[in-house]
């Protein structure tokens, strides 16, 4: 069973117009520039976390520390979604004790990849905040979690798919709503 395109939601010019408001937010909010960290989840939201700090880096001339994080043995459903896990290497070269973390994925849905962060984040260290930058909120939410910081709000249906493609692993910028093929 195939996946079938519905739309493309957004296309290269629309991510690096979202990723540039989302950055020009965090900016707003995050004074001392000196105390934040930026942290990807794995996988696309690595690639994105990027992006932003490449961004402040060109508005501001400062390098913002940026980290990679495996939430795979922090899901409460890893164990339904594989039974045998790849854990890959969660890397934050900097302590993020009592720092402004801005955690950064690429679509926000049920909420349980962020709790799964944040769980994996305070084991690391006392964050002073953590703050989230999503390209995308589809809602359906199962927990009281929302983003800081939004690139477009996507209402969709469960049986929609949300698929993020970033040319650093995919060869292109796009975000496309899919929803299974029937069998025919």
């Amino acid at each position: 069973m195939g996946e079938k395109i519905k739309a493309k939601i957004m296309d290269a010019r629309k991510i690096k117009r979202a990723l540039n408001r989302i950055t020009m937010e965090i900016l707003e909010r995050n004074r001392d520039l000196n105390n934040v960290v930026i942290i990807g989840i794995r996988t696309r939201g690595v690639y994105l976390a990027q992006r932003i700090a490449e961004i402040i880096k060109e508005i501001e001339k400062i390098d913002i520390p940026v980290g990679i994080l495996d939430i795979t043995l922090y899901r409460d459903d890893f164990s339904a979604l594989h039974p045998q896990p790849v854990v890959k290497k969660t890397e934050i070269n900097f302590p993020v004790e009592n720092r402004d973390v801005v955690l950064v994925d690429d679509v926000l849905f049920t909420g349980r990849t962020v709790r799964a962060a944040m769980d994996s984040l305070i084991d690391l260290g006392r964050p002073k905040t953590i703050q989230l930058a999503v390209l995308i909120d589809r809602g359906h939410r199962e927990l009281p979690i929302r983003a800081d910081y939004v690139g477009k709000f996507l209402p969709t249906s469960r049986r929609e798919i949300v698929k993020v493609h970033l040319k650093e692993i995919d060869g292109q910028d796009e975000v496309l709503i899919t929803e299974p093929s029937e069998i025919q």
